[in-house]
């Protein structure tokens, strides 16, 4: 059997307040491309199909239009709900729309009914089992009678034991497992949501023994866990500048007759890509260096040692694309962290605290006008609450 492994479209995403509806558009075109070039027999898309849960019309139409054409090229759809999504609302035509095919499950009380596919090819039968995000104070009580708070970990064995008890009485079925959940030993990255405070959120690789492949959801990196046979697709387009050096791509995964995964990782070459420049504006603008940068993404670090006026601006002028701005005056201008709150901590005098304060701020000390005005302000603000 064959199957391609996706996740976290994150449909409806905006990058620092711009859309990102053309270029997902462009990456679902290149999905559905290879799912038929490679003519496989399923597409598991696991979790995060949109980016909040009440997602914008565009959106889902995208979703929809992709699912027809996935449909169309003769694969089975299996699609799960992400803590993005509302579970609700992703799955709401899931009975309607798995008599063409299509499965988007969100109701973790059915995680374990499979979805039967046969193989085009020929062999036998392989079940896959929609495995929701689970959100422990919610599920929990669907799960068990107990009403004790549980973990993510413990939410995820109690899910995962009705699946196995499934699975038992299918002996001669391949198993695979769509899953979307932050598994211990995996890479974030700063576009996630955390799913709790701490590593609480946390799952043990070891909770998904047994089954032939496990595709998960969640982190935006591509990256596998034991060996091939468990593993994050990643997103298809980077969604924070800590993507930056990301190969976005699918998996497209072979499972021979005993079970045995073979996965074969595809780029999908679509999206602007994304770049961080740094330096001092003039050169910045003026180097023939970074002419390449013109049509990234870009995450702009000044090193001038005051942030020049209208930098913003005038950054966008060759580079359109300009996302975010950051100043980081030289650091030899700067004392350290500790330094400067040991200045905050002895400072005995307004005057004293606000001129620490400053340093803290602008990386440097107040020069004499800057002090000046500084005092004055101190002065005039003391006349004012004695009045």
């Amino acid at each position: 059997m064959r199957f391609l492994h996706t996740s976290d479209w994150h449909l409806g995403r905006q990058f620092h307040g711009a859309s990102l509806l053309q270029e997902q558009a462009a990456a679902l075109d290149r999905i559905v491309e290879l799912a038929a070039e490679a003519e496989v027999d399923a597409v598991l898309i696991a979790g995060d199909i949109y980016d909040r849960a009440i997602p914008p019309a565009e959106a889902v139409l995208l979703f929809n239009d992709t699912l027809a054409r996935l449909s169309r090229s003769g694969a089975a759809v299996v699609a799960i709900a992400g803590n993005h999504d509302s579970h609700v609302r992703v799955s709401i035509y899931d009975p309607l729309l798995s008599a063409f095919g299509v499965t988007i499950r969100g109701d973790v009380r059915r995680a374990h009914e499979p979805v039967l596919v046969t193989p085009k090819r020929g062999g036998g039968v392989v079940a896959i089992y929609p495995l929701p995000y689970l959100e422990p104070a919610v599920d929990g009580p669907s799960l068990t009678t107990t009403t004790a708070r549980i973990s993510h970990q413990e939410v995820t064995h109690l899910a995962l034991d009705g699946i196995r008890r499934d699975l038992l009485g299918r002996p001669q079925h391949r198993s695979v497992l769509v899953a979307h959940t932050f598994v211990m030993g995996g890479e974030p990255s700063e576009s996630e949501r955390q799913l709790s405070i701490g590593n609480v959120d946390r799952v043990s690789v070891d909770s998904f023994a047994g089954f032939d492949y496990v595709a998960l959801g969640h982190l935006h990196g591509s990256q596998q866990l034991d060996g091939p046979r468990v593993a994050y697709s990643g997103t298809p387009l980077p969604y924070s500048f800590s993507e930056q050096h990301h190969t976005k791509s699918v998996r497209i995964v072979e499972l021979d007759a005993a079970g045995k995964a073979s996965v074969e990782i595809v780029p999908l070459g679509v999206g602007r890509p994304l770049r961080t420049l740094e330096g001092p504006l003039e050169l910045l603008c003026s180097s023939p260096d970074h002419a390449a940068a013109a049509d990234a993404w870009l995450r702009v670090i000044l090193t001038d040692e005051v942030l020049p006026l209208q930098a913003m601006a005038r950054l966008r002028q060759r580079f359109p694309h300009v996302a975010e701005l950051r100043h980081r005056p030289p650091e030899l201008q700067r004392s350290t962290a500790t330094e400067r709150h040991e200045t905050v901590r002895k400072a005995t005098s307004p005057l004293e605290l606000t001129l620490a304060f400053f340093a803290d701020q602008q990386g440097r000390p107040a020069g004499p006008p800057e002090a000046e005005l500084l005092r004055q302000a101190l002065e005039a603000s003391t006349r004012g609450g004695e009045r």
